[in-house]
Protein backbone atom coordinates (compact mmCIF):
# COMPACT_ATOMS: atom_id res chain seq x y z
CA UNK A 1 0.00 0.00 0.00
CA UNK A 2 2.78 2.64 0.84
CA UNK A 3 4.37 1.84 -2.80
CA UNK A 4 1.30 2.30 -4.31
CA UNK A 5 0.26 5.12 -2.60
CA UNK A 6 3.76 6.86 -1.92
CA UNK A 7 4.31 8.65 -5.50
CA UNK A 8 0.58 10.28 -5.91
CA UNK A 9 1.04 12.00 -1.72
CA UNK A 10 4.79 12.85 -2.59
CA UNK A 11 3.06 14.86 -5.80
CA UNK A 12 0.72 16.30 -4.03
CA UNK A 13 2.90 17.25 -1.04
CA UNK A 14 5.12 19.26 -3.65
CA UNK A 15 1.94 20.86 -5.26
CA UNK A 16 1.28 22.65 -2.30
CA UNK A 17 4.53 23.18 -0.85
CA UNK A 18 5.02 24.80 -4.47
CA UNK A 19 1.31 26.67 -4.14
CA UNK A 20 2.03 27.49 -0.15
CA UNK A 21 5.48 29.44 -1.69
CA UNK A 22 4.69 30.84 -4.59
CA UNK A 23 1.16 32.49 -3.07
CA UNK A 24 2.74 32.97 0.20
CA UNK A 25 6.31 34.00 -0.14
CA UNK A 26 7.49 34.95 -3.37
CA UNK A 27 4.39 36.85 -4.82
CA UNK A 28 4.68 39.11 -1.72
CA UNK A 29 9.22 39.00 -2.07
CA UNK A 30 9.29 42.57 -3.77
CA UNK A 31 12.44 43.47 -6.01
CA UNK A 32 13.90 46.17 -7.69
CA UNK A 33 15.46 45.89 -11.37
CA UNK A 34 18.25 47.94 -12.04
CA UNK A 35 18.98 48.59 -15.69
CA UNK A 36 21.61 50.91 -18.08
CA UNK A 37 20.51 51.59 -21.33
CA UNK A 38 22.69 53.58 -23.83
CA UNK A 39 19.95 55.96 -25.76
CA UNK A 40 20.57 59.40 -24.59
CA UNK A 41 22.03 61.78 -27.15
CA UNK A 42 26.13 62.31 -26.46
CA UNK A 43 26.71 64.55 -24.02
CA UNK A 44 23.56 64.83 -22.43
CA UNK A 45 23.22 64.46 -18.29
CA UNK A 46 22.15 60.59 -17.50
CA UNK A 47 18.30 60.32 -16.41
CA UNK A 48 16.88 57.87 -13.63
CA UNK A 49 13.60 56.53 -14.85
CA UNK A 50 11.31 54.58 -12.28
CA UNK A 51 8.56 52.48 -13.90
CA UNK A 52 5.97 51.07 -11.97
CA UNK A 53 3.82 48.51 -13.26
CA UNK A 54 0.66 46.16 -12.89
CA UNK A 55 0.37 46.87 -9.57
CA UNK A 56 -3.47 45.14 -9.58
CA UNK A 57 -4.19 46.37 -6.22
CA UNK A 58 -6.38 44.73 -3.92
CA UNK A 59 -7.86 45.93 -0.45
CA UNK A 60 -5.55 44.88 2.09
CA UNK A 61 -2.13 44.55 0.26
CA UNK A 62 -0.31 47.02 3.31
CA UNK A 63 3.07 44.67 2.80
CA UNK A 64 2.96 45.97 -1.46
CA UNK A 65 1.67 49.42 -0.53
CA UNK A 66 4.31 50.30 2.30
CA UNK A 67 6.97 48.46 -0.35
CA UNK A 68 5.97 51.06 -3.14
CA UNK A 69 6.11 54.40 -0.67
CA UNK A 70 9.64 53.60 -0.58
CA UNK A 71 10.29 54.01 -3.47
CA UNK A 72 10.53 57.23 -3.51
CA UNK A 73 13.61 57.07 -2.03
CA UNK A 74 15.38 56.27 -5.01
CA UNK A 75 14.88 60.15 -6.27
CA UNK A 76 14.11 59.42 -9.74
CA UNK A 77 14.52 62.00 -12.15
CA UNK A 78 10.94 61.23 -13.56
CA UNK A 79 8.26 58.37 -12.91
CA UNK A 80 6.49 55.99 -15.71
CA UNK A 81 3.22 53.75 -14.68
CA UNK A 82 2.84 50.96 -17.58
CA UNK A 83 -0.72 50.49 -16.59
CA UNK A 84 -2.82 47.78 -14.71
CA UNK A 85 -3.60 49.32 -11.42
CA UNK A 86 -6.24 47.57 -9.94
CA UNK A 87 -7.19 44.36 -9.07
CA UNK A 88 -10.29 45.60 -6.77
CA UNK A 89 -12.81 48.19 -8.21
CA UNK A 90 -12.51 49.55 -4.61
CA UNK A 91 -9.19 49.67 -5.04
CA UNK A 92 -8.30 53.68 -6.31
CA UNK A 93 -7.77 55.24 -3.17
CA UNK A 94 -5.14 52.60 -1.94
CA UNK A 95 -3.38 52.80 -5.53
CA UNK A 96 -3.12 57.27 -5.07
CA UNK A 97 -1.88 56.33 -1.27
CA UNK A 98 0.75 53.98 -2.46
CA UNK A 99 1.62 56.55 -5.09
CA UNK A 100 1.61 59.36 -3.53
CA UNK A 101 5.05 59.67 -2.12
CA UNK A 102 6.38 58.88 -5.99
CA UNK A 103 3.58 61.24 -7.21
CA UNK A 104 6.14 64.31 -5.63
CA UNK A 105 7.80 63.55 -8.80
CA UNK A 106 7.59 64.46 -12.59
CA UNK A 107 5.69 61.20 -14.24
CA UNK A 108 3.28 59.63 -16.77
CA UNK A 109 0.69 57.29 -17.15
CA UNK A 110 -1.17 54.83 -19.36
CA UNK A 111 -3.76 52.77 -18.75
CA UNK A 112 -4.24 48.79 -19.46
CA UNK A 113 -7.12 46.53 -19.30
CA UNK A 114 -7.50 45.94 -15.56
CA UNK A 115 -7.82 50.12 -15.08
CA UNK A 116 -11.06 49.56 -17.47
CA UNK A 117 -12.55 46.34 -16.03
CA UNK A 118 -12.06 44.26 -13.19
CA UNK A 119 -11.25 40.80 -13.69
CA UNK A 120 -13.11 37.17 -13.98
CA UNK A 121 -11.60 34.10 -12.71
CA UNK A 122 -9.77 31.90 -15.55
CA UNK A 123 -8.40 28.70 -16.24
CA UNK A 124 -4.39 29.08 -16.38
CA UNK A 125 -4.68 26.61 -18.95
CA UNK A 126 -6.44 29.04 -21.36
CA UNK A 127 -3.74 31.15 -21.76
CA UNK A 128 -1.68 28.49 -23.41
CA UNK A 129 -4.57 27.65 -25.29
CA UNK A 130 -4.75 30.88 -26.79
CA UNK A 131 -1.11 31.51 -27.26
CA UNK A 132 -1.32 27.91 -29.54
CA UNK A 133 -4.01 29.55 -31.51
CA UNK A 134 -2.68 33.67 -31.88
CA UNK A 135 -5.68 34.63 -29.98
CA UNK A 136 -4.81 37.44 -26.65
CA UNK A 137 -7.56 39.66 -24.86
CA UNK A 138 -9.05 41.16 -27.62
CA UNK A 139 -7.27 40.45 -30.32
CA UNK A 140 -9.32 37.45 -32.30
CA UNK A 141 -11.62 36.59 -29.23
CA UNK A 142 -14.90 37.50 -28.38
CA UNK A 143 -15.86 40.39 -27.06
CA UNK A 144 -16.07 40.92 -23.63
CA UNK A 145 -19.98 40.23 -21.96
CA UNK A 146 -20.83 41.82 -18.61
CA UNK A 147 -17.37 43.34 -17.61
CA UNK A 148 -17.30 44.63 -14.01
CA UNK A 149 -16.27 48.31 -14.78
CA UNK A 150 -13.71 50.05 -12.50
CA UNK A 151 -13.85 53.55 -11.41
CA UNK A 152 -10.91 54.82 -13.89
CA UNK A 153 -11.85 57.88 -14.02
CA UNK A 154 -10.91 58.63 -10.66
CA UNK A 155 -7.85 57.00 -10.91
CA UNK A 156 -6.98 59.46 -13.59
CA UNK A 157 -8.38 62.40 -12.08
CA UNK A 158 -5.80 61.37 -9.17
CA UNK A 159 -3.23 60.98 -11.52
CA UNK A 160 -3.62 64.82 -13.84
CA UNK A 161 -4.04 66.08 -9.96
CA UNK A 162 -0.42 65.36 -9.17
CA UNK A 163 0.66 66.66 -12.44
CA UNK A 164 1.45 63.00 -14.44
CA UNK A 165 1.05 63.19 -17.97
CA UNK A 166 -1.41 61.26 -19.15
CA UNK A 167 -0.25 59.96 -22.32
CA UNK A 168 -3.67 57.98 -23.26
CA UNK A 169 -2.92 58.28 -27.32
CA UNK A 170 -1.11 61.13 -26.73
CA UNK A 171 2.20 62.76 -26.53
CA UNK A 172 3.14 65.40 -24.01
CA UNK A 173 6.29 66.37 -22.55
CA UNK A 174 8.93 66.67 -19.13
CA UNK A 175 11.01 68.84 -18.40
CA UNK A 176 14.06 67.94 -16.14
CA UNK A 177 16.85 70.00 -15.06
CA UNK A 178 16.57 72.21 -18.45
CA UNK A 179 16.08 69.13 -20.85
CA UNK A 180 12.83 68.37 -23.10
CA UNK A 181 11.54 64.98 -22.50
CA UNK A 182 9.08 63.75 -25.12
CA UNK A 183 6.77 61.20 -24.06
CA UNK A 184 4.14 59.27 -26.77
CA UNK A 185 2.12 56.76 -25.33
CA UNK A 186 -0.77 54.42 -26.60
CA UNK A 187 -4.13 53.01 -25.04
CA UNK A 188 -3.78 49.46 -24.36
CA UNK A 189 -3.47 47.64 -27.46
CA UNK A 190 -4.61 43.75 -25.50
CA UNK A 191 -8.35 45.58 -25.78
CA UNK A 192 -8.22 47.36 -28.95
CA UNK A 193 -7.84 50.99 -27.50
CA UNK A 194 -4.48 52.07 -28.96
CA UNK A 195 -4.80 54.43 -32.19
CA UNK A 196 -0.97 54.99 -33.07
CA UNK A 197 -2.51 57.11 -36.00
CA UNK A 198 -2.89 59.85 -33.47
CA UNK A 199 0.46 60.07 -32.42
CA UNK A 200 2.38 58.81 -35.20
CA UNK A 201 5.10 60.74 -36.55
CA UNK A 202 8.17 60.13 -34.45
CA UNK A 203 10.21 62.26 -32.10
CA UNK A 204 9.72 65.87 -32.56
CA UNK A 205 13.23 67.43 -33.57
CA UNK A 206 12.73 70.41 -30.23
CA UNK A 207 12.94 67.35 -27.75
CA UNK A 208 16.42 66.35 -26.43
CA UNK A 209 15.29 62.59 -26.27
CA UNK A 210 11.44 61.00 -26.91
CA UNK A 211 10.29 57.67 -26.25
CA UNK A 212 7.11 55.28 -26.40
CA UNK A 213 5.45 54.28 -23.59
CA UNK A 214 2.17 51.66 -23.92
CA UNK A 215 0.80 49.06 -21.49
CA UNK A 216 1.06 45.33 -23.40
CA UNK A 217 3.77 45.22 -25.79
CA UNK A 218 1.79 43.92 -28.74
CA UNK A 219 4.11 43.65 -32.17
CA UNK A 220 1.61 46.36 -33.91
CA UNK A 221 2.78 48.75 -31.53
CA UNK A 222 6.38 47.74 -31.23
CA UNK A 223 6.94 48.19 -34.82
CA UNK A 224 5.42 51.52 -35.02
CA UNK A 225 7.45 53.13 -32.37
CA UNK A 226 10.12 51.40 -33.96
CA UNK A 227 9.76 52.02 -37.54
CA UNK A 228 9.46 56.06 -36.43
CA UNK A 229 12.62 55.89 -34.76
CA UNK A 230 12.13 56.04 -31.11
CA UNK A 231 15.36 54.62 -29.31
CA UNK A 232 13.16 53.40 -26.08
CA UNK A 233 9.59 51.89 -25.52
CA UNK A 234 8.48 51.11 -21.66
CA UNK A 235 5.75 48.17 -21.84
CA UNK A 236 4.36 45.87 -18.93
CA UNK A 237 1.44 43.64 -19.22
CA UNK A 238 3.57 40.31 -19.65
CA UNK A 239 3.89 39.52 -15.30
CA UNK A 240 7.32 38.68 -16.72
CA UNK A 241 5.26 35.44 -17.54
CA UNK A 242 3.96 34.72 -13.84
CA UNK A 243 4.58 31.02 -13.45
CA UNK A 244 7.89 30.05 -14.84
CA UNK A 245 9.68 27.37 -14.90
CA UNK A 246 13.19 27.19 -13.31
CA UNK A 247 16.52 27.30 -16.30
CA UNK A 248 13.69 27.66 -18.77
CA UNK A 249 11.60 30.43 -17.95
CA UNK A 250 7.92 31.58 -19.48
CA UNK A 251 5.86 29.76 -21.18
CA UNK A 252 3.36 32.98 -22.14
CA UNK A 253 3.26 36.33 -22.40
CA UNK A 254 -0.04 36.87 -22.71
CA UNK A 255 0.30 39.00 -25.93
CA UNK A 256 1.85 38.04 -29.40
CA UNK A 257 5.81 38.77 -27.94
CA UNK A 258 8.07 36.00 -27.75
CA UNK A 259 8.93 34.33 -24.35
CA UNK A 260 12.27 35.97 -24.73
CA UNK A 261 11.33 39.09 -24.03
CA UNK A 262 9.17 38.65 -21.57
CA UNK A 263 10.74 41.17 -18.83
CA UNK A 264 13.52 43.28 -19.27
CA UNK A 265 15.77 44.65 -21.57
CA UNK A 266 16.13 43.42 -25.27
CA UNK A 267 16.02 45.33 -28.47
CA UNK A 268 13.57 45.08 -31.16
CA UNK A 269 13.57 45.72 -35.33
CA UNK A 270 11.15 47.44 -37.91
CA UNK A 271 11.68 48.65 -41.44
CA UNK A 272 15.52 48.20 -40.29
CA UNK A 273 15.63 50.50 -37.50
CA UNK A 274 15.92 49.18 -33.84
CA UNK A 275 14.59 50.29 -30.39
CA UNK A 276 15.27 48.76 -26.91
CA UNK A 277 12.24 47.55 -25.25
CA UNK A 278 12.03 47.03 -21.65
CA UNK A 279 9.24 45.12 -20.17
CA UNK A 280 8.61 45.39 -16.68
CA UNK A 281 7.41 42.28 -14.91
CA UNK A 282 4.82 44.27 -12.58
CA UNK A 283 4.32 43.81 -8.96
CA UNK A 284 0.75 42.34 -8.80
CA UNK A 285 -1.50 39.27 -9.68
CA UNK A 286 -4.59 39.17 -11.22
CA UNK A 287 -6.68 38.67 -7.73
CA UNK A 288 -8.11 35.35 -8.59
CA UNK A 289 -4.42 33.89 -9.15
CA UNK A 290 -2.00 35.93 -7.00
CA UNK A 291 0.97 33.55 -7.56
CA UNK A 292 4.10 33.80 -8.67
CA UNK A 293 6.93 31.23 -9.42
CA UNK A 294 10.20 31.97 -10.67
CA UNK A 295 8.99 35.42 -11.60
CA UNK A 296 8.76 37.93 -8.27
CA UNK A 297 7.73 41.03 -8.57
CA UNK A 298 9.33 44.06 -9.61
CA UNK A 299 9.74 47.86 -10.26
CA UNK A 300 12.56 48.55 -12.61
CA UNK A 301 14.95 51.80 -12.26
CA UNK A 302 16.03 52.62 -15.59
CA UNK A 303 19.38 54.62 -16.07
CA UNK A 304 19.51 56.29 -19.24
CA UNK A 305 23.03 57.25 -20.61
CA UNK A 306 25.09 58.38 -23.68
CA UNK A 307 24.40 55.86 -26.67
CA UNK A 308 27.37 54.37 -27.62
Amino acid sequence: MRARYGVPLGIVAAGAAGLLYSAGFEARSFRLRRVTVPVLPPGMRPLRVLQVSDIHMVGGQRKKQRWLRSLAGLRPDFVINTGDNLSDPEGVPEVLDALGPLMEFPGAYVFGSNDYYGPKLRNPARYLLEKTQGRHGLNGNKPAVGAIHNPWEDLRDGFDAAGWLNLTNARGVLKIEGAEIELTGLDDPHIKRDRYARVAGGPSVSADFSMGVVHAPYLRTLDAFTADGYPLVLAGHTHGGQLCLPFYGAFVTNCDLDTDRVKGLSRHTAEGRTSYLHVSAGCGTNRYTPVRFACPPEASLLTLVGRE
